[in-house]
């Protein structure tokens, strides 16, 4: 598949829905923490992989605000691999700056402490950007940015008349990079699980059967070259595009 890749096409940014990892392990008669496991293996080979063909920022879905509602054992599993993957050397040794999304109050204190401390730890780094989505919901992202504009209409910072996607888009927790041309969803669903509904607007969208454990330098090299084989119009004929090439 290597061979097939345009590497003047490469996606900036690639978002990833990381589903699978329970059924994962269910195939194999262990319990769900055992496929998380295997899961940050695979966050582990594509974020060095993504790094070796020039993606410049990878935003993985890792903790939904939703997965609070989940079993109390998992939920602490969960947030002790959070802690434990942290420890990696995989952002040192790729040069990839570590940041993160999502409603970080509600997690718990030790985790607070180590996302800060890698976020610190790895600022200078410039090859990449991973970005992990925790306590993480698009909804909760978009309520959140409505209530600062609001705060800052109150305020006077802003006018209500001068608020424009522009200004939206300036209090998303993602303002800081571009959105995601390429949404790759593992695990056999089809549908966006309440992750960057904002940013996702003209995404090319890719889901696959494979589980996100299984999910390795070959598949993410296959999403790739079905996003480099699609026209992107944003609204214009493929005429228009392709004159304008």
């Amino acid at each position: 598949m290597t061979d097939q890749l345009d590497m003047e096409r490469i996606p900036r940014h690639i978002a990833i829905i990381m589903d699978g990892n329970g059924r994962w392990a269910a195939e194999r008669g262990q319990k769900r923490s055992y496929g998380h496991q295997a899961g940050v293996e695979a966050v582990r080979r594509i974020t060095s992989e993504c790094t070796r063909l020039g993606v410049k920022y990878l935003t993985l879905y890792t903790f939904s605000t939703e997965n609070w509602n989940r079993p109390a054992d998992e939920v602490s599993a969960l947030m002790g691999l959070v802690l434990s993957s942290l420890e990696d050397e995989i952002f040192m040794k790729n040069n990839v700056r570590f940041r993160v999304i999502g409603d970080i109050g509600r997690l718990p204190e030790d985790v607070r402490r180590k996302l800060h401390e890698t976020e610190e730890h790895t600022a200078a780094n410039s090859a990449m950007t991973m970005v992990v989505a925790l306590s993480y919901s698009s909804k909760w992202e978009i309520t959140e940015a409505a209530r600062r504009i609001a705060e800052d209409v109150r305020e006077g910072r802003i006018a209500a008349a001068d608020i424009t996607e522009d200004t939206v888009a300036e209090h998303m927790q993602t303002c800081f990079m571009p959105d995601p041309e390429l949404l790759i969803r593992t695990g056999g669903e089809v549908r966006i699980s309440n992750y960057l509904l904002w940013q996702i607007a003209y995404s090319e969208l890719y889901f696959c059967d494979t589980f996100w454990p299984d999910f390795d330098e070959e598949a993410l090299r296959k999403a790739i070259v079905s996003y480099q084989g699609r026209q992107r119009r944003f609204g214009k004929t493929g005429e228009q595009v392709e004159k304008g090439r």
